[in-house]
């Protein structure tokens, strides 16, 4: 049976069942409600924009895209995005979806932390990266009413979650500083982690092994 927050379906299908079932067991109450209202969000705002969204896709990108903050499923050599977006691609093709479906849903994810570039791409990659914003930033909160606001949070409290996610961000990427080069991941690193030295674009650039 399908569950209705905020005026989002949540679709009622094996899929999206399987699928919450399988964050609720590795990722604990902060991942796995942010996740869902990354869901929620990304749909009401996908909606308000016209974008026709497959609301299964969206579900398994907003539902899996931290995952690889998890203990279960992070390596220790690639970014954390990429962890989530592998085990997405997976279960959508184990669970029947098409590779063109398996594919969406790994770009949503593994460019949910990129800026600008997802709002270009398929409407699933939109509303993982809108859903993101919203939960994560604040960004467009004013593009959401109230009553919508109350219902989510509701259902998916956020307590001290600004603290908690940081927290989360900091535990999942802590072991493999390198991956967070070139994006927003290594603010984190620093926050927490004063010894942290950033990779530096130019200074890659001017030593490099091209000779003059």
């Amino acid at each position: 049976m399908s569950e209705v927050i905020a005026g989002v379906v949540v679709p009622g299908t094996e899929l999206v069942r399987a699928a919450t079932s399988l964050v609720r067991k590795v990722a604990d109450d902060t991942l796995f409600h942010h996740s869902r209202r990354v869901f929620l969000w990304g749909s009401l705002k996908a909606a308000a924009r016209g974008l026709e969204v497959d609301p299964e896709l969206a579900y398994v990108g907003g539902l899996f895209h931290d995952l690889g903050l998890t203990r279960e499923y992070a390596t220790g050599d690639r970014r954390f995005e990429i962890d989530g977006a592998e085990v997405a691609r997976e279960f959508l093709l184990e669970h029947g979806r098409s590779e063109e479906d398996a594919r969406t849903v790994w770009l949503a994810i593994a460019l949910h932390t990129t800026p600008e570039v997802p709002e270009h791409l398929a409407p699933e990659v939109a509303a993982v990266a809108l859903g993101v914003k919203t939960d994560v930033l604040g960004i467009g909160l004013d593009e959401l009413t109230g009553q919508q606001r109350r219902e989510v949070v509701a259902a998916h409290p956020r307590p001290d979650f600004k603290n908690r996610i940081l927290k989360a961000f900091y535990d999942g990427m802590a072991h493999r500083p390198g991956t967070t080069y070139g994006t927003m991941n290594d603010d984190v690193l620093a926050h927490f982690d004063p010894s942290f030295r950033r990779q530096d674009f130019v200074e890659i650039i001017k030593s490099s092994p091209w000779p003059e």
